[in-house]
Protein backbone atom coordinates (compact mmCIF):
# COMPACT_ATOMS: atom_id res chain seq x y z
CA UNK A 1 0.00 0.00 0.00
CA UNK A 2 1.80 3.56 -1.05
CA UNK A 3 2.61 5.29 2.01
CA UNK A 4 -0.52 7.78 1.09
CA UNK A 5 -3.22 5.09 1.00
CA UNK A 6 -2.32 4.44 5.22
CA UNK A 7 -5.62 5.62 7.26
CA UNK A 8 -3.08 7.42 9.68
CA UNK A 9 -2.19 9.63 7.33
CA UNK A 10 -5.90 10.82 7.06
CA UNK A 11 -5.93 11.33 10.96
CA UNK A 12 -4.96 13.98 13.23
CA UNK A 13 -4.97 14.21 16.86
CA UNK A 14 -6.86 17.69 17.96
CA UNK A 15 -7.57 17.73 21.59
CA UNK A 16 -6.59 15.54 24.79
CA UNK A 17 -7.48 15.98 28.41
CA UNK A 18 -6.69 14.36 31.73
CA UNK A 19 -8.31 14.49 35.69
CA UNK A 20 -6.41 14.18 38.76
CA UNK A 21 -5.01 11.47 39.28
CA UNK A 22 -6.09 10.23 42.65
CA UNK A 23 -5.70 7.63 45.63
CA UNK A 24 -8.63 7.16 45.22
CA UNK A 25 -10.67 9.91 43.64
CA UNK A 26 -13.92 11.99 45.40
CA UNK A 27 -15.65 11.97 41.82
CA UNK A 28 -17.21 9.30 40.00
CA UNK A 29 -15.74 7.07 37.41
CA UNK A 30 -18.24 8.77 35.33
CA UNK A 31 -17.65 12.48 36.56
CA UNK A 32 -14.11 11.96 35.69
CA UNK A 33 -15.01 10.82 32.43
CA UNK A 34 -16.80 13.78 31.46
CA UNK A 35 -14.11 15.97 32.71
CA UNK A 36 -11.74 14.58 30.51
CA UNK A 37 -13.73 14.30 27.88
CA UNK A 38 -14.89 17.99 27.76
CA UNK A 39 -11.43 19.00 28.34
CA UNK A 40 -10.33 17.35 25.08
CA UNK A 41 -13.13 18.55 22.72
CA UNK A 42 -13.18 22.57 24.23
CA UNK A 43 -9.13 21.89 23.97
CA UNK A 44 -10.46 21.60 20.39
CA UNK A 45 -12.60 24.37 20.37
CA UNK A 46 -15.46 22.07 19.42
CA UNK A 47 -18.79 21.62 21.37
CA UNK A 48 -19.68 17.64 22.55
CA UNK A 49 -22.44 18.07 19.64
CA UNK A 50 -19.73 18.28 16.86
CA UNK A 51 -18.15 15.04 18.06
CA UNK A 52 -19.91 12.05 15.44
CA UNK A 53 -17.64 8.77 16.69
CA UNK A 54 -17.21 7.32 20.55
CA UNK A 55 -14.84 4.68 21.25
CA UNK A 56 -13.10 3.42 24.80
CA UNK A 57 -11.38 0.49 25.64
CA UNK A 58 -12.30 -2.62 26.65
CA UNK A 59 -16.07 -1.14 27.29
CA UNK A 60 -17.71 -1.53 31.00
CA UNK A 61 -16.35 -4.17 33.32
CA UNK A 62 -18.79 -4.38 35.99
CA UNK A 63 -16.67 -6.91 38.22
CA UNK A 64 -15.57 -4.39 40.69
CA UNK A 65 -12.25 -4.41 40.15
CA UNK A 66 -11.96 -0.79 38.64
CA UNK A 67 -10.40 -1.74 35.15
CA UNK A 68 -13.28 -0.40 33.41
CA UNK A 69 -16.06 1.20 35.00
CA UNK A 70 -17.76 3.59 32.55
CA UNK A 71 -18.75 2.64 29.05
CA UNK A 72 -19.43 4.64 25.94
CA UNK A 73 -23.37 4.61 26.47
CA UNK A 74 -23.06 6.26 29.80
CA UNK A 75 -20.57 8.45 28.65
CA UNK A 76 -22.81 9.50 25.27
CA UNK A 77 -25.73 9.81 27.39
CA UNK A 78 -23.76 12.39 29.55
CA UNK A 79 -22.33 14.44 27.40
CA UNK A 80 -25.41 14.72 25.63
CA UNK A 81 -23.72 13.24 22.09
CA UNK A 82 -25.32 11.90 19.23
CA UNK A 83 -22.45 9.67 17.59
CA UNK A 84 -23.01 8.46 14.06
CA UNK A 85 -20.17 5.62 14.84
CA UNK A 86 -19.92 3.86 18.59
CA UNK A 87 -16.50 1.82 18.28
CA UNK A 88 -17.14 -2.29 19.31
CA UNK A 89 -14.72 -4.36 20.37
CA UNK A 90 -11.39 -3.34 21.14
CA UNK A 91 -10.07 -7.14 22.58
CA UNK A 92 -7.23 -7.06 19.42
CA UNK A 93 -4.79 -4.54 20.01
CA UNK A 94 -5.79 -4.50 23.51
CA UNK A 95 -4.79 -0.95 25.18
CA UNK A 96 -4.30 0.93 21.99
CA UNK A 97 -7.53 -1.03 19.98
CA UNK A 98 -10.00 1.96 20.83
CA UNK A 99 -7.19 4.53 19.17
CA UNK A 100 -7.08 2.47 16.33
CA UNK A 101 -10.61 1.72 15.85
CA UNK A 102 -10.43 5.48 15.55
CA UNK A 103 -8.01 6.00 13.16
CA UNK A 104 -9.88 3.22 10.96
CA UNK A 105 -13.19 4.92 11.33
CA UNK A 106 -12.23 8.18 10.25
CA UNK A 107 -10.12 7.08 7.62
CA UNK A 108 -13.25 4.89 6.14
CA UNK A 109 -15.66 8.03 6.27
CA UNK A 110 -17.52 7.35 8.87
CA UNK A 111 -17.21 9.98 10.98
CA UNK A 112 -14.97 13.20 11.20
CA UNK A 113 -14.46 13.53 14.96
CA UNK A 114 -13.95 10.85 17.29
CA UNK A 115 -13.34 11.08 20.71
CA UNK A 116 -11.61 8.35 22.39
CA UNK A 117 -11.46 7.95 26.61
CA UNK A 118 -10.10 5.39 28.83
CA UNK A 119 -11.00 5.56 33.00
CA UNK A 120 -10.25 3.59 35.60
CA UNK A 121 -10.84 3.22 39.28
CA UNK A 122 -9.20 0.56 40.46
CA UNK A 123 -7.74 2.80 43.70
CA UNK A 124 -11.58 3.35 44.77
CA UNK A 125 -12.18 -0.55 43.94
CA UNK A 126 -8.73 -1.44 46.00
CA UNK A 127 -9.79 0.69 48.70
CA UNK A 128 -13.14 -1.43 49.46
CA UNK A 129 -11.26 -4.33 48.48
CA UNK A 130 -7.36 -5.05 49.12
CA UNK A 131 -7.64 -7.71 46.33
CA UNK A 132 -9.85 -6.30 43.64
CA UNK A 133 -8.14 -6.62 40.42
CA UNK A 134 -6.00 -9.49 40.98
CA UNK A 135 -5.74 -12.28 37.71
CA UNK A 136 -8.65 -14.04 40.28
CA UNK A 137 -10.85 -11.89 39.25
CA UNK A 138 -13.22 -9.62 40.93
CA UNK A 139 -13.89 -8.34 44.60
CA UNK A 140 -15.17 -11.74 45.77
CA UNK A 141 -13.20 -14.77 46.71
CA UNK A 142 -14.17 -17.56 44.37
CA UNK A 143 -15.17 -15.94 41.54
CA UNK A 144 -15.03 -18.24 38.31
CA UNK A 145 -11.43 -17.80 36.71
CA UNK A 146 -10.91 -17.56 32.79
CA UNK A 147 -8.12 -16.85 30.16
CA UNK A 148 -5.07 -16.71 31.33
CA UNK A 149 -5.23 -16.78 34.80
CA UNK A 150 -6.89 -20.09 34.66
CA UNK A 151 -3.39 -21.75 34.26
CA UNK A 152 -1.72 -19.17 36.93
CA UNK A 153 -4.29 -18.33 39.92
CA UNK A 154 -4.24 -22.08 40.87
CA UNK A 155 -0.37 -22.28 41.26
CA UNK A 156 -0.88 -18.60 43.51
CA UNK A 157 0.14 -16.52 41.06
CA UNK A 158 -2.62 -14.13 41.02
CA UNK A 159 -1.13 -10.75 39.72
CA UNK A 160 0.57 -10.29 36.73
CA UNK A 161 3.92 -9.47 39.03
CA UNK A 162 3.62 -13.02 39.19
CA UNK A 163 3.55 -13.15 35.28
CA UNK A 164 6.45 -10.62 34.18
CA UNK A 165 8.89 -11.55 37.21
CA UNK A 166 9.17 -15.11 34.70
CA UNK A 167 10.51 -12.40 31.69
CA UNK A 168 12.54 -9.97 34.19
CA UNK A 169 14.04 -13.94 35.33
CA UNK A 170 14.64 -14.62 31.48
CA UNK A 171 15.82 -11.89 30.67
CA UNK A 172 18.33 -11.43 33.23
CA UNK A 173 19.29 -14.91 32.90
CA UNK A 174 19.64 -14.73 29.65
CA UNK A 175 21.74 -11.34 28.88
CA UNK A 176 22.84 -10.91 32.27
CA UNK A 177 21.09 -7.82 32.75
CA UNK A 178 21.29 -6.03 36.59
CA UNK A 179 18.39 -5.09 39.29
CA UNK A 180 20.68 -1.96 39.32
CA UNK A 181 19.89 -1.56 35.50
CA UNK A 182 16.57 -2.41 34.99
CA UNK A 183 15.86 0.34 38.58
CA UNK A 184 17.42 2.71 36.17
CA UNK A 185 13.97 2.87 34.59
CA UNK A 186 11.98 3.58 38.14
CA UNK A 187 14.79 5.93 39.07
CA UNK A 188 13.99 8.12 35.88
CA UNK A 189 10.70 7.47 36.15
CA UNK A 190 10.37 9.29 39.76
CA UNK A 191 13.15 11.60 38.74
CA UNK A 192 10.52 13.04 35.53
CA UNK A 193 7.26 12.91 37.88
CA UNK A 194 9.26 15.92 40.23
CA UNK A 195 7.80 18.07 37.60
CA UNK A 196 4.80 16.66 36.29
CA UNK A 197 2.14 18.36 39.03
CA UNK A 198 -0.68 15.68 38.51
CA UNK A 199 2.18 12.82 39.18
CA UNK A 200 1.13 10.41 42.42
CA UNK A 201 4.36 10.27 43.43
CA UNK A 202 6.56 13.04 42.74
CA UNK A 203 10.01 12.37 45.17
CA UNK A 204 12.66 11.24 44.05
CA UNK A 205 14.61 8.20 44.76
CA UNK A 206 18.20 6.69 44.05
CA UNK A 207 19.23 3.37 42.76
CA UNK A 208 19.46 2.75 46.42
CA UNK A 209 16.07 3.32 47.36
CA UNK A 210 15.37 1.13 44.76
CA UNK A 211 17.60 -1.60 45.93
CA UNK A 212 16.09 -1.18 49.79
CA UNK A 213 12.81 -2.03 48.39
CA UNK A 214 10.36 -4.88 49.05
CA UNK A 215 10.67 -7.71 46.80
CA UNK A 216 7.12 -8.34 45.10
CA UNK A 217 7.67 -11.50 42.57
CA UNK A 218 11.54 -11.99 42.25
CA UNK A 219 13.15 -10.14 41.19
CA UNK A 220 10.46 -7.33 40.25
CA UNK A 221 10.94 -4.65 43.43
CA UNK A 222 8.19 -2.22 44.79
CA UNK A 223 8.89 0.28 42.37
CA UNK A 224 8.89 -1.99 39.04
CA UNK A 225 5.14 -2.13 39.76
CA UNK A 226 2.63 0.08 38.12
CA UNK A 227 0.16 3.00 40.81
CA UNK A 228 -3.40 2.00 40.57
CA UNK A 229 -4.87 5.18 40.39
CA UNK A 230 -8.78 6.60 39.63
CA UNK A 231 -8.86 8.96 36.62
CA UNK A 232 -9.49 9.29 32.95
CA UNK A 233 -8.25 9.91 29.86
CA UNK A 234 -9.45 11.25 26.74
CA UNK A 235 -8.12 11.79 22.84
CA UNK A 236 -9.47 13.66 20.30
CA UNK A 237 -8.94 12.16 16.88
CA UNK A 238 -10.01 14.42 13.78
CA UNK A 239 -10.24 14.03 10.04
CA UNK A 240 -7.15 15.25 8.36
CA UNK A 241 -9.34 18.03 6.46
CA UNK A 242 -11.49 19.41 9.31
CA UNK A 243 -8.05 19.97 11.54
CA UNK A 244 -6.52 22.70 9.98
CA UNK A 245 -8.83 25.13 11.35
CA UNK A 246 -8.90 24.09 15.08
CA UNK A 247 -7.95 25.44 18.46
CA UNK A 248 -5.02 23.10 18.86
CA UNK A 249 -2.07 23.04 16.00
CA UNK A 250 -2.88 19.22 14.77
CA UNK A 251 -0.46 16.46 15.74
CA UNK A 252 0.41 14.33 12.91
CA UNK A 253 -0.11 10.26 13.17
CA UNK A 254 2.63 9.40 11.11
CA UNK A 255 2.73 5.53 11.36
CA UNK A 256 1.06 3.11 13.65
CA UNK A 257 1.49 -0.65 14.48
CA UNK A 258 -0.40 -3.67 16.56
CA UNK A 259 0.18 -7.43 17.07
CA UNK A 260 -1.75 -9.98 19.57
CA UNK A 261 -0.32 -12.52 21.55
CA UNK A 262 -1.67 -15.33 23.55
CA UNK A 263 -0.63 -14.47 27.00
CA UNK A 264 -4.31 -13.26 27.90
CA UNK A 265 -5.08 -16.87 27.63
CA UNK A 266 -2.29 -18.46 28.73
CA UNK A 267 -0.36 -19.13 25.91
CA UNK A 268 3.75 -18.63 25.84
CA UNK A 269 5.83 -18.96 23.19
CA UNK A 270 9.73 -18.64 23.19
CA UNK A 271 12.19 -17.77 25.54
CA UNK A 272 10.50 -15.23 28.03
CA UNK A 273 12.79 -12.71 26.93
CA UNK A 274 10.78 -11.38 24.25
CA UNK A 275 6.91 -10.09 23.36
CA UNK A 276 4.94 -10.29 20.52
CA UNK A 277 5.22 -6.31 20.49
CA UNK A 278 8.10 -7.17 18.32
CA UNK A 279 5.79 -6.96 15.31
CA UNK A 280 4.04 -4.03 16.13
CA UNK A 281 7.06 -2.09 16.46
CA UNK A 282 8.54 -3.76 12.76
CA UNK A 283 4.80 -2.77 11.05
CA UNK A 284 4.65 1.15 12.51
CA UNK A 285 8.61 1.36 11.44
CA UNK A 286 7.71 -0.27 7.55
CA UNK A 287 4.60 2.70 7.70
CA UNK A 288 7.05 5.62 7.56
CA UNK A 289 10.21 6.35 6.08
CA UNK A 290 11.66 7.88 9.80
CA UNK A 291 13.78 5.96 11.64
CA UNK A 292 14.26 5.65 15.17
CA UNK A 293 16.94 7.82 15.43
CA UNK A 294 14.78 10.52 14.76
CA UNK A 295 12.69 10.41 17.73
CA UNK A 296 12.73 13.15 19.92
CA UNK A 297 10.93 11.63 23.09
CA UNK A 298 9.51 8.58 23.52
CA UNK A 299 7.02 7.42 26.00
CA UNK A 300 7.13 3.41 26.72
CA UNK A 301 4.22 1.39 28.79
CA UNK A 302 5.66 0.55 32.21
CA UNK A 303 2.94 -1.38 33.29
CA UNK A 304 6.33 -3.22 34.81
CA UNK A 305 9.76 -2.30 34.33
CA UNK A 306 10.57 -5.41 32.07
CA UNK A 307 7.82 -4.67 29.61
CA UNK A 308 9.84 -1.45 29.00
CA UNK A 309 13.33 -2.83 28.50
CA UNK A 310 11.21 -5.42 25.99
CA UNK A 311 9.56 -2.46 24.30
CA UNK A 312 12.45 -0.40 23.77
CA UNK A 313 14.03 -3.75 21.90
CA UNK A 314 10.70 -4.00 19.97
CA UNK A 315 10.84 -0.44 18.93
CA UNK A 316 14.24 -0.62 17.53
CA UNK A 317 15.84 1.63 19.90
CA UNK A 318 18.27 -1.09 21.40
CA UNK A 319 19.25 -4.64 19.93
CA UNK A 320 17.93 -7.50 21.68
CA UNK A 321 19.85 -7.92 24.75
CA UNK A 322 20.69 -4.17 24.95
CA UNK A 323 18.22 -2.30 26.42
CA UNK A 324 19.35 -2.81 29.86
CA UNK A 325 22.80 -1.55 29.49
CA UNK A 326 21.04 1.14 27.45
CA UNK A 327 19.14 2.74 30.60
CA UNK A 328 21.67 1.91 33.08
CA UNK A 329 22.13 5.02 35.02
CA UNK A 330 19.41 6.93 33.34
CA UNK A 331 21.26 9.46 31.28
CA UNK A 332 20.29 8.11 27.55
CA UNK A 333 16.47 8.46 29.00
CA UNK A 334 16.45 11.82 31.03
CA UNK A 335 15.64 14.97 29.75
CA UNK A 336 19.34 15.74 28.17
CA UNK A 337 19.24 12.52 27.03
CA UNK A 338 19.58 10.87 23.65
CA UNK A 339 16.27 9.07 24.25
CA UNK A 340 14.13 11.19 27.33
CA UNK A 341 11.67 8.72 27.88
CA UNK A 342 8.20 8.57 30.15
CA UNK A 343 8.00 12.14 30.79
CA UNK A 344 4.97 13.03 33.17
CA UNK A 345 7.05 9.76 35.60
CA UNK A 346 4.49 6.86 33.40
CA UNK A 347 2.85 4.34 35.18
CA UNK A 348 5.28 3.60 37.58
CA UNK A 349 5.09 7.09 39.27
CA UNK A 350 2.61 9.01 37.44
CA UNK A 351 -0.13 6.56 37.84
CA UNK A 352 -1.75 3.74 35.88
CA UNK A 353 -3.94 5.43 33.52
CA UNK A 354 -3.72 2.62 31.73
CA UNK A 355 -1.37 3.30 29.00
CA UNK A 356 -3.62 6.25 27.58
CA UNK A 357 -1.20 8.73 30.16
CA UNK A 358 1.47 7.86 27.73
CA UNK A 359 -0.12 9.27 24.64
CA UNK A 360 -2.15 11.96 26.68
CA UNK A 361 1.88 12.97 27.21
CA UNK A 362 3.27 12.46 23.77
CA UNK A 363 0.71 15.21 23.24
CA UNK A 364 1.60 17.89 25.61
CA UNK A 365 5.10 17.44 24.39
CA UNK A 366 4.69 17.74 20.88
CA UNK A 367 2.21 21.16 21.78
CA UNK A 368 5.19 22.46 23.50
CA UNK A 369 2.72 22.23 26.67
CA UNK A 370 5.15 19.73 29.18
CA UNK A 371 6.74 22.54 31.69
CA UNK A 372 9.56 21.71 33.71
CA UNK A 373 9.99 18.08 31.50
CA UNK A 374 9.17 19.51 28.62
CA UNK A 375 11.59 18.17 26.02
CA UNK A 376 13.52 20.99 23.75
CA UNK A 377 12.21 20.95 20.53
CA UNK A 378 9.88 17.58 20.48
CA UNK A 379 8.71 17.18 16.87
CA UNK A 380 8.75 13.20 16.80
CA UNK A 381 7.13 11.10 19.85
CA UNK A 382 6.91 7.21 19.55
CA UNK A 383 4.29 5.92 21.82
CA UNK A 384 3.74 2.33 22.91
CA UNK A 385 0.96 1.22 25.23
CA UNK A 386 0.45 -2.93 26.31
CA UNK A 387 1.78 -6.25 28.00
CA UNK A 388 -0.72 -8.52 26.77
CA UNK A 389 -1.83 -6.98 23.26
CA UNK A 390 0.55 -3.99 21.99
CA UNK A 391 0.16 -1.09 19.72
CA UNK A 392 2.80 1.41 18.78
CA UNK A 393 2.04 5.19 17.86
CA UNK A 394 4.92 7.78 15.81
CA UNK A 395 3.61 10.66 16.42
CA UNK A 396 4.75 14.40 14.52
CA UNK A 397 4.31 17.94 15.59
CA UNK A 398 2.37 19.24 12.56
CA UNK A 399 3.53 22.08 11.13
Amino acid sequence: MPARAYPEKQVRITGAGQTAAGRPSSQSPLQLTVEACLAAIEGAGLNPADIDGLTTYPGPAPDGGGISPVGATETMLALGMTPTWVGASTEGHAHMGAIISAIQAIASGLCRHVLVFRTVAQASARAKVHHAGVMGGGPERGAPVRGGSSWTVPFNAFSPANLYALYAQAYFDKYGATSAQLGAIAVNSRRMAAFNPNAIYRKPITIEDYLASRVISSPLRLYDCDTHIDGSTAILFSHRDAAGDLARPPIEIEAMGMSLGGLGVGWHRGDFTALPSDRAGAMMWSRTDLKPADVDVAQIYDGFSILTLLWLESLGFCGRGEAAAFVEGGSRIGLDGELPMNTSGGQLSAGRFHGYGHTYEACLQLWGQAGERQVQDARVCAVSNGGFGYGALLLKRGG
